[in-house]
């Protein structure tokens, strides 16, 4: 298990972590902070330019997941995370990424009054004797205010377990997030995945479309990029019911035909991906009753919209586009193409 505390910087969830660990079986603290200053040697100046903020490196949030799963392989038990985390798409990776390792995620944020927030900011002492360097991450606190009181009161308030911990102190702080997490309040994260496959795959897609020939594109919660309805063929499974399956499940719309199959597309593997074969079939155009209904769950996909081929081309990772790209074709010409890599092939 892992125990996520989110909040301002500033907020005290250092502090609580620490104090956290030792009311909790076999606790072990996880700062994702070093992974930071491990990115800071690793990557070349060039790319750490491009970003202003370590988490928005998507080596990063790799990173976190992976971190976090080997820990828990080697030392059990429960990982204190004290983290802020205020992207909903960020949180959505991540935990997404824990669960599809089956760690369940309890989060929990910190909402001390912002009176109080501003106070621990300006006390806090200089790094290591660095009065600019100081400075500095006092500024970054006061910057990061404004944007956590956003979340809370969208997506991270109604996600998360409040703490109010402007009267407590740390250790009373953790005294409460250690009853949130034993008594269920502070219940696990609804956010889920398949487990990572071991061995190459078989997934089945389904495109639909609008009336204008748009393709419909869904927004995965725990991985970044946009897809098309669809997932892993299950053993003893048709494809072409799989892909039947994933739509009923994914969007809430039973199709009432054996969709058409448009291509098939060898990916090779690209470590850690195991790679397999990829199919995409035509599902028809839905009719506006039927995008009526159009009902995703919560905890899988966040949205769905219809875009033309030169839209998806920003929203679909490359070889996803280029397997779009050649379904669209092979639908034109009522055809079957091959790929692979999303090549034609034969």
């Amino acid at each position: 298990m892992l125990v996520w505390i989110n909040g301002a910087f500033g907020a005290g969830k250092t502090s609580a972590a620490r104090e956290l660990v030792d009311l909790l079986p076999d606790g072990t603290l996880y700062d994702p902070e070093i992974i930071g200053g491990t990115l800071d040697r690793l990557l070349p100046r060039k790319r750490l330019a491009e970003v202003d903020d370590c988490q928005d490196l998507p080596i990063w949030r790799r990173m976190v997941v992976a971190t976090a799963a080997a820990l828990l392989a080697e030392v059990g038990g429960v990982l204190v995370v004290p983290m802020t985390l205020l992207r909903q798409e960020y949180r959505d990776e991540i935990f997404g990424g824990l669960a599809a390792r089956r760690i369940s995620v309890r989060h929990v944020v910190l909402t001390p009054d912002e009176t109080i927030l501003r106070a621990r900011i300006d006390a806090r002492r200089e790094q290591q004797g660095d009065p600019e360097a100081g400075e500095r991450a006092r500024r970054w606190a006061r910057d990061h205010i404004e944007p956590c009181r956003a979340a809370l009161a969208g997506w991270l308030g109604a996600d998360a377990y409040a703490v109010d911990n402007g009267p407590l102190t740390a250790r009373e702080t953790a005294c409460a997030v250690a009853e949130a997490v034993r008594s269920g309040a502070a219940g696990e994260a609804g956010i889920v995945q398949t487990p990572e496959p071991t061995g190459e795959t078989l997934a089945a897609g389904v495109l639909l479309f609008d009336e204008q020939d748009r393709v419909l594109l869904v927004d995965p919660t725990y991985k970044p990029g946009w897809e098309f309805p669809g997932g892993v063929v299950e053993p003893g499974e048709a494809p072409a019911r799989a892909g039947l399956r994933e739509v009923a499940e994914e969007i809430g719309l039973q199709l009432p035909v054996v969709p058409k199959l448009l291509v098939v597309d060898w990916e090779p593997p690209r470590p850690p991906g195991y790679g397999g074969l990829r199919l995409l079939f035509d599902g028809g155009r839905l009719t506006g009753s039927q995008t009526d209904r159009v009902l995703l769950p919560a905890t899988e996909l966040r949205g769905w919209r219809f875009v033309t081929e030169a839209e998806a081309s920003g929203m679909l990772p490359p070889v996803r586009y280029e397997r779009l790209r050649w379904a669209l074709r092979a639908r034109e010409r009522g055809t079957v193409l091959n790929l692979e890599a999303g090549v034609p092939v034969g």
